[in-house]
C-alpha cells in the first residue's frame, strides 16, 4: 500500500510496517508471520540476507513492530524491547557515564525510581527529583555535569503533568537530552516528540500491547545519532522483543485508538462519579477541572487517558477493604489492559519507595490508583458501589 505517513492514526495502527512489498518475493501475508529462526542463511559471506544475521540484532517480526511504533509517535526510529524497564536501561546505559547527573520528577513509577536508586546509582550517576509541574525548578536543578532530564507526563500514580513543551526549550537551552514516558496516554492521545522531546519510551505492557497478555518496551525517536547509540546497545546488551511478543504487540496496536477512545470515555464518566461520592476524599484524573493542570492536559493531549487516582476517607485499613471487595475491578499491579485494574500504590507499585519519600509526594496509604478498563461503565460503577456500600 506504499508509505503510510500520511494516513490518520488508525490506519497506521494497522497498515504500518505490514505493507507488502511483492518485488522482493513477499508470499503476501496480510497479518506480518511470526519469524522464530534465531539465525538467517545468506549466499556470499559479505552479504546478509536482506540485512538480517542473528535474530538479537534483527528479525523480520520485531522489525515490522519497530516500524509501527514510529510511525504511531510520528518518529523516524522505533525499537522494541523485552520490557519497559529494559527500554530505559538501555537508553540510560546509551547516553551516561559514570558522574553524569539526570534530573527527573518527583513522582515517578516505582520500578523506574527503583532503577535510578539502587542501580544506576551504583555507576555514580546523581539523580535529583523535582516537581516538574513547576517549570523553573527544573531549570534550577541544572548542574554543569548534568545530561538528560526525565520526565512521565501524566506521572505514576499522582497523575501530575508538565509542559513537555517549557521542559524542551530548556532542554535546548542547556544542550541535554529530554526523555518522555509516554505509557499513561499513548501516542493516541500524546506525542511528546512533536512538543520538542528527544526520546519517547513506553511500557508497552501496558496501552500499545492493550491485553495485559504480553511484556514489551518501546522506544520512539527521531535524531539518528541518538538511534544509532541506543540501537547499538540494543544488540550489545541483547534486550530485545521476542518474535512472538512483537507479533502480540502488533496485533494490539491494530484497536488502540478504540480502546483509548473507551478508556478516555468510560473514566471521565467513573471519574466524576467519584468525585461526588461521600466517601471519597478526593480525586487526581486530568479530565476533571479540579485537576490542577487541566488546562495543560488540554493543550498538550487529545484526552486524559484511562487512569484515576483517588483517596478514601479513613485509614488504610478502609482503602484495602474497598479494593479486596471488588468483583469487576482485579486487584492487580500494571494497568492498560481492557479489563479495569485496581491496587494501593503503597502496598503494591511503589512499595520499594521510602515511606518518608512516598508521603513527601503525596502516596498515602489511602491512595488508591485504577486503571479503568473498556468494560460497560455501568457495570463499572455499581461494582464500586457495592464495594463503598462495605466500607
Amino acid at each position: 500500500m506504499g508509505n503510510t505517513d500520511s494516513y490518520r492514526f488508525s490506519t497506521k495502527a494497522i497498515h504500518a510496517g505490514e505493507e507488502n512489498d511483492f518485488k522482493s518475493g513477499s508470499s503476501g501475508d496480510v497479518v506480518t508471520p511470526i519469524h522464530l529462526s534465531t539465525t538467517f542463511a545468506r549466499e556470499k559471506i559479505n552479504q546478509p540476507q536482506n540485512g538480517y544475521e542473528y535474530t538479537r540484532s534483527s528479525n523480520p517480526t520485531r522489525k515490522s513492530l519497530e516500524q509501527k511504533l514510529a510511525a504511531l509517535e510520528n518518529a523516524r526510529f522505533g525499537l522494541a524491547f523485552s520490557s519497559g524497564l529494559s527500554a530505559e536501561s538501555t537508553i540510560l546505559l546509551s547516553l551516561l557515564k559514570s558522574g553524569d547527573h539526570v534530573i527527573a520528577f518527583d513522582d515517578l513509577y516505582g520500578g523506574t525510581k527503583r532503577l535510578f536508586n539502587h542501580v544506576f546509582s551504583s555507576f555514580n550517576i546523581d539523580i535529583s527529583y523535582v516537581d516538574a509541574t513547576l517549570t523553573f525548578m527544573v531549570e534550577d536543578a541544572i548542574r554543569p555535569n548534568t545530561k538528560l532530564i526525565w520526565i512521565e507526563t501524566p506521572t505514576n500514580p499522582l497523575l501530575k503533568i508538565c509542559d513537555i513543551k517549557a521542559v524542551s526549550e530548556i532542554v535546548k537551552k542547556h544542550k541535554l537530552v529530554l526523555v518522555v514516558d509516554n505509557t499513561f496516554l499513548s501516542p493516541y492521545f500524546q506525542r511528546p516528540l512533536e512538543c520538542g522531546a528527544d526520546i519517547v519510551v513506553h511500557s508497552s505492557t501496558k496501552y500499545i500491547g492493550g491485553h495485559s497478555d504480553v511484556l514489551g518496551g518501546s522506544v520512539m525517536l527521531s535524531d539518528e545519532e541518538l538511534y544509532e547509540k541506543i540501537r547499538y546497545r540494543q544488540n550489545a546488551i541483547g534486550a530485545v522483543l521476542s518474535p512472538f511478543d512483537s507479533y502480540l504487540t502488533m496485533r494490539g496496536i491494530k484497536t488502540l485508538e478504540l480502546r483509548m477512545q473507551q478508556h478516555n470515555l468510560n473514566s471521565i464518566i467513573i471519574a466524576d462519579f467519584l468525585s461526588k461520592h461521600s466517601k471519597v476524599k478526593r480525586v487526581i484524573y486530568p479530565g476533571l477541572e479540579s485537576h490542577p493542570q487541566h488546562q495543560l492536559a488540554r493543550q498538550q493531549s487529545t484526552g486524559f487517558g484511562g487512569i484515576i487516582s483517588f483517596e478514601v476517607h479513613g485509614s488504610g485499613v478502609e482503602a484495602q477493604k474497598f479494593v479486596e471487595n471488588l468483583n469487576l475491578f482485579a486487584l492487580a499491579e500494571s494497568l492498560g489492559g481492557v479489563e479495569s485494574l485496581i491496587e494501593i500504590p503503597a502496598l503494591m507499585t511503589h512499595s520499594s519507595v521510602p515511606v518518608d519519600i512516598r508521603l513527601s509526594i503525596g502516596i498515602t496509604d489511602t491512595l488508591i490508583r485504577m486503571s479503568v478498563g473498556i468494560e460497560n461503565h455501568l457495570d463499572l460503577i455499581s461494582d464500586i458501589s457495592q464495594a463503598f456500600d462495605l466500607i
